[in-house]
């Protein structure tokens, strides 16, 4: 079975406290970036990977979407999903992201968060949806960055003081399974490089249309002083693709 760390209660419990669970996508560090990247949603068909608590999915609702269909392996997950909306136009899947199966060229949009950096295969996921979208579809998500990603420690090294010193790279070249900590967990991440990410999409049929590696916002550096150390290093990775 694949890994579904999230129906774990204690695990769950913890990401409950997250503040993006708690204030939804303006409490993502990513939002600011990500929401510019957002094609028009008006009339069109949208497929949610990894959806969790449903925050992409109202959004692209509220844009107007004619349909938005949420797929996540967390029953919990979606439990909350289903309680934070009666929106009729969005429908939840419980199902593993590698599992995924729907008629070719049936969506506009796909979007992900956070989520394929918990997948074996990026390319095979790629190439399902390469088929399920339309020509000239987009697929937009992102996923930790492999500058984050490259060690199992994920974490930074400190002095004497606890003070973070510098977020260290290693075994970067060698893409794979990463026994990380997250939360309350021992959690399996996998590894890639920038270029397997940006290759595999080009093989799937996809143009590449935008990349960032963004930063907290002004708003967050401010109500959070601690969040500048996320600008010594980039954490997350967001991909703008177009299908061929």
């Amino acid at each position: 079975m694949k890994q579904n760390k999230y129906d774990v209660e204690k695990f769950f419990s913890a990401y409950e406290q997250m503040p993006r669970s708690i204030k939804g996508l303006e409490g993502a560090g990513e939002w600011h970036v990500l929401k510019t990247l957002m094609p028009d949603m008006k009339d069109k068909k949208v497929l949610d990977l990894g959806c969790g608590f449903g925050w992409h999915c109202q959004f692209a609702s509220q844009k107007g979407a004619r349909s938005v269909i949420g797929v996540d392996i967390s029953e919990k997950m979606l439990q909350k999903a289903r309680e934070k909306t009666e929106d009729p136009s969005i429908s939840y899947i419980q199902m593993p992201i590698e599992d995924i199966d729907f008629k070719e060229s049936e969506f506009d949009v796909v979007i992900s968060s956070l989520a394929f950096h918990y997948i074996k295969s990026f390319r095979e996921v790629a190439k399902k949806i390469s088929s399920f979208l339309k020509s000239g579809g987009t697929f937009l998500f992102s996923v930790e960055h492999p500058i984050f990603t490259s060690r199992d420690e994920q974490d930074w090294y400190y002095d004497d003081d606890e003070n973070p010193i510098h977020w260290p790279i290693d075994h970067y070249q060698e893409e794979g399974i990463r026994n990380t900590s997250f939360l309350t967990e021992d959690v399996i991440k996998y590894h890639r490089t920038f270029s397997t990410y940006m290759n595999d999409l080009i093989s799937t049929d996809f143009t590449i249309k935008a990349v960032k590696e963004p930063m907290p916002s002004d708003k967050m550096l401010e109500s959070t002083p601690e969040m500048v150390h996320e600008t010594r290093r980039p954490m997350f990775l967001i991909i703008l693709a177009e299908k061929n």
